[in-house]
C-alpha cells in the first residue's frame, strides 16, 4: 500500500496523473506510457490498465526508458515516462540532458516521491533534483500543488511542445485549491490570499503546507499572503516581483527541496538582479543526507511540517 501524504479526513483524490493520462489518451492516440519497472508506484498503472497496447515496461534501467522515450518522441508519439524523481534525475541524467533535452524533444518525465515524501532515506529522497535539473536548457520543470494541480499540469504538459520535467505526488492526494479558484498554467503564479505581515512563495507540497499556517496565524492577527508557484522554469519573474515589492512584509521561500539550487535560491536572484531587497528568509530541507522515518517525524525534524513553519515565522517577527 503506498503510503498517502494526507492527513485523516482530508478530501483526496486517488492517483489524479493516472486517471487524467488515461483520460487524455483515449482521443489522444499519440500518447504513450513508459515506466522503470515502477508502474503501480507512479499511478501510471491506470494509463496501463486502460491502453494496455501503449504502456511500456522498461524494467529497472533509467537509461533505456529516457533513451526510448526519447525514440519513440522522434517517431511522433508523446511518450510520459514514469520513475522515481531520484532515478531520473542521478541515474539518467546524462539520457535527459543528450538524448532529450538537447534535441528540444516533447518527452514528459513525471517523477514520484520528490523532495521528503518518503521515509525510505536518502536512496529514495530526491531533495536535489530541481537543483539537478534547473540548470537543463528547454527543460520545463513543474511542481504541483495537490491533486486539482496535477490534473490540470498533466493536461498542460500534454499540451505543451518539448521536454518536461514534473514532481508527482501519487496515490491519495489531497485536493486543497479549489477553494481558490485556480487554474493551472504553465510559466505562472497565482496568488491565492493576501497578507500584510508575511509573504509565503511556495511550490508543490509546501503551498498546502503555507497555507495551513497562514490560516494557523490568523488568530494572533499575523496576515500571510500565499504566491503559489508551481512551474520553477521558467519562473514568473512578474508575478514574484510584483507581490515582492509590497514593503514591509517578511518573505518567506517555502519548498519540499534543499535550500542549495532550488525555488529559494532562484527567487533570492532574481530579488538580487532586480534591486529588490525584502527581509527573505527560506524554509527548505537542509544541505545533508536525510534520515529514514516516518513522514510526520521527518516533516517536523527538517522544518516544513505546518507546526515549523508558524514556529519559525514566529521568531522571524519578532
Amino acid at each position: 500500500m503506498i503510503a498517502s501524504i494526507a492527513p485523516d479526513g482530508v478530501l483526496t483524490r486517488n492517483a489524479p496523473f493516472g486517471h487524467t493520462l488515461a483520460r487524455l489518451a483515449r482521443s489522444r492516440s499519440e500518447i504513450v506510457g513508459l515506466t522503470a519497472d515502477l508502474g503501480k508506484y507512479t499511478d501510471l498503472h491506470v494509463f496501463a490498465q486502460e491502453h494496455p497496447d501503449r504502456f511500456y515496461q522498461m524494467g529497472m534501467a533509467e537509461q533505456v526508458l529516457m533513451s526510448a522515450a526519447a525514440g519513440l518522441a522522434r517517431e511522433g508519439f508523446k511518450p510520459f515516462a514514469t520513475t522515481y524523481a531520484v532515478f531520473a534525475s542521478r541515474r539518467a541524467y546524462d539520457f535527459i540532458c543528450m538524448a532529450i533535452a538537447e534535441e528540444n524533444l516533447d518527452v514528459k518525465i513525471v517523477c514520484a516521491l520528490p523532495g521528503l515524501t518518503t521515509g525510505y532515506g536518502p536512496s529514495h529522497q530526491a531533495t536535489e533534483d530541481i537543483a539537478i535539473f534547473r540548470g537543463m536548457p528547454n527543460l520545463t520543470i513543474i511542481d504541483p500543488c495537490d491533486a486539482l494541480d496535477i490534473e490540470q499540469a498533466t493536461e498542460a504538459i500534454a499540451d505543451h511542445k518539448g521536454p518536461v520535467y514534473m514532481r508527482l505526488l501519487r496515490g491519495k492526494v489531497p485536493v486543497v485549491l479549489d477553494d481558490y479558484d485556480y487554474r493551472f498554467q504553465i510559466g505562472k503564479a497565482r496568488l491565492l490570499r493576501e497578507g500584510e505581515d508575511v509573504l509565503f512563495i511556495s511550490s508543490g507540497l509546501m503551498t498546502m503546507r503555507v497555507l495551513e499556517a497562514a490560516k494557523a496565524m490568523e488568530a494572533a492577527r499575523i496576515g500571510c499572503a500565499v504566491l503559489h508557484v508551481p512551474t520553477i522554469k521558467p519562473l514568473d519573474t512578474e508575478a514574484i516581483l510584483s507581490v515582492a515589492r509590497k514593503p514591509g512584509r517578511l518573505v518567506v521561500v517555502a519548498e519540499n527541496h534543499t535550500i542549495i539550487g532550488g525555488l529559494g535560491e532562484g527567487v533570492a536572484a532574481l530579488l538580487m538582479r532586480e534591486g529588490v531587497h525584502p527581509v527573505f528568509r527560506q524554509i527548505g530541507l537542509p544541505d545533508e543526507f536525510l534520515d529514514a522515518g516516518a513522514l510526520p517525524t521527518l516533516h517536523d525534524r527538517y522544518g516544513i511540517s505546518t507546526a515549523e513553519i508558524v514556529g519559525r515565522v514566529r521568531v522571524w517577527l519578532q
